[in-house]
């Protein structure tokens, strides 16, 4: 069989069509050079990661990376513990908490995680993971025994012998604690803090002279509110430098209370001529 010889037209369109298939395979580029440069093809398959979690509202400022996805939760509402009293002493530290440590994660502690984790650019979620942890870790000093009893839950002492007949305020400087005692029964038990060095709190067995709600130190024109004297310029009050910086500080002799709310029922249940005991 003798076949028909191609024409040179139909040569040049197929050899041109050649051409035009490898430049559209290669993925050539053409540059300002006029030169031809070669990629290998590049075959886009279909995202399938996983897309990022998106933060609370409000988190994110315009313009910035979203945060990555939260770390683990060490801590959230509802929890209790020593933990959770250190954490509540090391917020105090950084002034986003000003109640406690009182050793429950309450709505109180939420709010100031949440306060904390915004200001730091971290999620605001009001649980305390690893991330948050770690930052208020770098911030703060390890709380001593005192920081995390602040606002009661330490141990108190066996009442002092002198203690368990009457109506008494007992106070233990081992233990900084006051027990409001009637008959022997433990009323109302608050954490103290006690004259410095060079004001000591006086020890021994006193009782209530004057009773002033609203009282003011004419020595040191400090507020004393629910004064209740007992040894001279001495008494049981309320201190808000107390509840604001715990045992950093001291008093001048008096026994400061830090929780409000024990030493104003105290104050309405305590009688002029009631006993003070203050030991060890």
């Amino acid at each position: 069989m003798r076949t028909k010889s191609m024409g040179m037209g139909s040569r040049n369109a197929v050899l041109a069509a050649g051409a035009a298939l490898t430049v559209l395979l290669s993925g050539c580029t053409v540059q300002a050079s006029g030169k031809e440069r070669h990629s290998p093809i590049r075959i886009e398959l279909p995202d399938r990661s996983p897309s990022p979690k998106s933060s609370p509202p409000g988190d994110d400022k315009p313009g910035t990376t979203p945060p990555a996805a939260a770390s683990a939760v060490l801590w959230q509402r509802g929890d209790t513990g020593r933990d959770v009293r250190e954490l509540q002493a090391r917020l105090r530290q950084v002034a986003w908490l000003f109640d406690g440590p009182t050793g429950t994660y309450d709505d109180l502690t939420e709010q100031a995680v949440r306060g904390f984790q915004g200001k730091r650019g971290l999620p605001k979620t009001g649980r305390t993971d690893e991330a948050t942890w770690q930052r208020l870790l770098k911030m703060t000093r390890e709380p001593g025994k005192w920081d995390l009893y602040l606002m009661g839950g330490q141990p108190a002492d066996e009442p002092d012998a002198r203690c368990l007949t009457g109506r008494v305020l007992c106070i233990s400087k081992s233990s900084r604690t006051l027990r409001w005692m009637v008959d022997g029964r433990t009323v109302l038990t608050a954490p103290v803090r006690f004259g410095a060095e060079y004001t000591p709190t006086r020890e021994g067995v006193f009782s209530i002279y004057w009773k002033s709600r609203h009282h003011v130190s004419t020595l040191y024109d400090s507020p004393m509110p629910y004064a209740m004297f007992f040894s001279g310029g001495q008494a049981v009050h309320y201190s808000s430098d107390f509840a604001a910086r715990g045992y950093a500080g001291a008093s001048h002799g008096c026994v400061n209370v830090a929780d409000e709310r024990a030493i104003s029922e105290m104050f309405a249940q305590v009688r002029d001529g009631d006993k003070v005991v203050v030991h060890w």
